[in-house]
Order: structure tokens, then C-alpha cells, then sequence
């Protein structure tokens, strides 16, 4: 039983991490709220706690994602915990049975309504380590990766301001599993449009002689080979673009389904640094 959200407390120890822009925009994170949505242990977890790490200046983010973890899992709780106390007393103002705020960082802790030191089933922390150093990427992911139940999932990446371009990395609580790479089809010149906005981890690697470099260049190339196809459908196109990375040996994983979102996730040992 979750007990009612309490007021805010001061953190025990210093947060871990930096305060950060805090940008954030209404249906920002559709796209990867969608993707989390699709994940097994949502769907089975008892009273499962989905976390939103660095949601910002508004807990909108925070709402949203408790609006559509709900659909799946009706005893979800989202948990909102920012670096920035003004911002997390904004989202207390807010809570409700459901939704939770608290203060903190990398270390994920548990307000008062949770037993301490909880692990937790979904974190997904966006646009907040493209505004930290590449060489603080490892030990971040670790952190959250040890506050994570024994089949949780951290789903960690960057997005641009209206949430048409997106890309996240999926790990388990022991490995790094996949990229994913989301985009809105309509008027898409080119696949690797999103290398603006790849991953901390990737961001810097997009150069020749680096695979995240050969995959979005075998992307563009398969994408402009079904120009054709275009003409009916950027669905279609996208979707014979996969299928060309498929058979080029290129490992795609996951629901082909989704390509229809124009999404594609691909294993993250084609594509590390």
C-alpha cells in the first residue's frame, strides 16, 4: 500500500548530478513514452514505479507519463524527481496518489510514501546527460542501472524541442540492450537527421570509422534507394528502409510493428563507440 505523498523533505546527502536547463515542452516525450509502453515488466509488475529523472521546470512530463504508463498498468506510479528543489515543491503541489515528486539525482531515491531504498521497475532520463560531459555517461547509467529491479529497464536519451526527432538508449539492470531511433516521417530529407540528437554516449561518434557513423550512412543509403516508394507512403518507405538493414545483416531487433511509428532499434553492440 502507497501512502499519500508527503511534503518535501531535504535529501539525505548531497544529489547526485548538476541542475540543468530544465527545457521542457508539453507531448515532448510521446515518443518514448509510446516505446515504454511496449515494455514487458510494465505490463506485469505489481504497483510498478516508473520513474522520470530531470523532468525539468514542469512536471508536465511527469503527468503525461502517468497518463500513458496507466493505460497499460492501472497501479503504475510515476515518481518526478528533480535536482532543483523549486521545481520539485512545483510538482508536490500536483501529486496525487499516483504521482509522486522528490527531490534528487543519479541515485534515484525514494520519498517517504515508498520504502526506502525501493528498486524501481522503468527510469527514463531524457535530455538531461546531453548537458553533461561524454566521460560522465558510465557512471551515471551505473547508478541508475543499480536502482533498477531485477528485469527493470533505464531508457536514456535526447530528443528536440517539439519531439519530432528522438533517439534512446534501452539498458538492463547489467547490460546496455539497444538504440532506438524515432522520427516523424512527413518531409524527413534523411534518416540521420538524428544525429543531432543522439545519445550523450553516440553524439560525438558520428565521424567515419565509427559504426553509429556506418549505420545512419546505411540508413540514408537504404532511405534514399526507396525514394519510389516515397511518393505513396513515408510509412512504406521506411519500413522497406528496415527491411534493407535487415537483410544487410544490420541486427534490428524488437516488434517490426513499430516501424510504422518510424521508429527502429537496433542492438547497441552494432553501434557502441
Amino acid at each position: 500500500m502507497v501512502k499519500k505523498a508527503q511534503p518535501l523533505e531535504i535529501s539525505r546527502g548531497k544529489p547526485i548530478g548538476n541542475i540543468t536547463r530544465g527545457t521542457t515542452n508539453p507531448n515532448r516525450l510521446r515518443r518514448v513514452d509510446r516505446y515504454l509502453t511496449t515494455l514487458p515488466n510494465l505490463r506485469v509488475a505489481d504497483q510498478p514505479i516508473v520513474v522520470d529523472l530531470g523532468y525539468g521546470a514542469s512536471p508536465i512530463t511527469a503527468i503525461e507519463l502517468l497518463q500513458r504508463v496507466s493505460k497499460v498498468n492501472s497501479g503504475a506510479h510515476v515518481l518526478g524527481i528533480e535536482i532543483d528543489r523549486e521545481r520539485v515543491e512545483r510538482g508536490l503541489e500536483l501529486a496525487t496518489e499516483n504521482l509522486h515528486f522528490a527531490l534528487g539525482g543519479f541515485e534515484v531515491p525514494m520519498p517517504p510514501e515508498f520504502a526506502p531504498g525501493r528498486p524501481v521497475d522503468i527510469i527514463r532520463c531524457f535530455n538531461v546527460l546531453r548537458q553533461y560531459d561524454e566521460s560522465d555517461v558510465p557512471q551515471a547509467w551505473s547508478r541508475m542501472q543499480a536502482r533498477l529491479s531485477e528485469n527493470g529497464f533505464l531508457v536514456e536519451g535526447t530528443c528536440d524541442e517539439i519531439g519530432r526527432v528522438a533517439s534512446w538508449v534501452t539498458l538492463s539492470k547489467t547490460a546496455v540492450e539497444t538504440l532506438t531511433i524515432s522520427l516523424r516521417l512527413t518531409d524527413l530529407e534523411a534518416p540521420s537527421k538524428v544525429a543531432e540528437r543522439l545519445p550523450k554516449a553516440l553524439i560525438h561518434h558520428n565521424v567515419p570509422g565509427e559504426r553509429i557513423h556506418d549505420f545512419l550512412t546505411a540508413m540514408d543509403a537504404a532511405w534514399r534507394t526507396h525514394s519510389g516508394v516515397g511518393a505513396l507512403s513515408a510509412v512504406q518507405r521506411w519500413q522497406a528502409m528496415c527491411r534493407d538493414l535487415m537483410a544487410a545483416g544490420w541486427p534490428i531487433v524488437g516488434d517490426r510493428k513499430r516501424w510504422r511509428l518510424g521508429e527502429v532499434t537496433v542492438a547497441w553492440k552494432a553501434v557502441a563507440p
